[in-house]
């Protein structure tokens, strides 16, 4: 059984932007290929380029990483 996912918590590839301090919401892709522990977006319709990440799972992986720094 699939987990449940709050949809209040889906953020878009803007979203993911803000959060990481990238410089636009396409270097969101660049992160998914250059980072293997970058987290998978939960819903992905590539034909529509709809990418959606929970909330929490982008703020956990910045978190992570800044702790490595």
């Amino acid at each position: 059984m699939a987990e449940k996912v709050d949809p209040d918590d889906l953020i878009g590839a803007a979203d993911v932007q803000a959060i990481l301090s990238l410089s636009h919401p396409s270097s969101v892709t660049t992160y998914l290929k250059r980072y293997a522990d970058f987290p998978k977006p939960v819903v992905d319709l590539s034909g529509s380029r709809v990418r959606l990440w929970r909330r929490q799972d982008i703020v956990q992986w910045r978190t992570q990483r800044e702790a490595m720094s």
